[in-house]
């Protein structure tokens, strides 16, 4: 693996992972329990921290491949990729689980592609300014 993967790897998913702590954890965890069926969720205490880490970690790499493969090199091509990556990706994940479960409400579905498209613009715009000049 080249240095320009593994940085793009750690950097962006230690961004998801922090942004999603406070944008998800803190700031709308009130909406988040409101507009959604925790009967699933572990509790805090509970939770699987590796594999937290290491979702974090596959995501930063499978957004790191995509601006790779798309020749990304500049701030707006990180914003513009990586947002247009969450959105798609959020879209197909949140319809998928909205048609097949009773986990959360249209409005949880609509705030989380927002919210998902937003982080990963975030992502992509780090892991392309970690990356330096070529």
């Amino acid at each position: 693996m080249n240095m320009k993967i593994l940085k793009g790897t750690v950097f962006g998913g230690l961004t998801f992972f922090v942004l999603g702590w406070i944008v998800y954890g803190i700031l709308l965890s009130g909406f988040m329990e409101a507009n959604s069926n925790g009967c699933a969720n572990r509790a805090d205490s509970d939770m699987v921290w590796w594999a937290m880490i290491v979702s974090n970690l596959f995501l930063g790499l499978l957004l790191t491949l995509v601006l790779n493969w798309s020749g990304a090199k500049g701030i707006a091509d990180g914003l513009k990729t990586g947002a247009l990556f969450g959105l798609l990706m959020s879209l197909s994940m949140d319809l998928g689980m909205y048609s097949m479960t009773t986990l959360y409400d249209l409005k949880f579905l609509i705030v989380d592609v927002l919210i998902y498209t937003i982080l990963l613009a975030i992502m992509g715009l780090v892991i392309v300014i970690t990356w330096g000049k070529s």
